[in-house]
């Protein structure tokens, strides 16, 4: 598993992306979650205007818990 996750990040790291660390799976700042579910999560703050990215370009292999229905 770990050599598979550097060759993917080490390739978008070779065109160009900034590569960042996997984020907590406890949201910061993010009421709306309880625990980052999908990679694109920690980078919501990018997507909706509310931060301006360090990178149009942008890889990371982040950690996610996947839960059925809690009820």
């Amino acid at each position: 598993g770990n050599e598979l996750r550097q060759a993917y990040l080490q390739f978008f790291e070779s065109k160009g992306h900034l590569k960042l660390d996997s984020f907590s799976l406890i949201p910061e700042n993010d009421p709306s979650l309880l625990l980052i579910g999908a990679g694109m999560a920690p980078l919501k703050p990018f997507f909706t205007g509310k931060l301006v990215p360090p990178c149009h370009r942008i890889t990371t292999s982040q950690k996610c818990m996947r839960t059925g229905d809690l009820e």
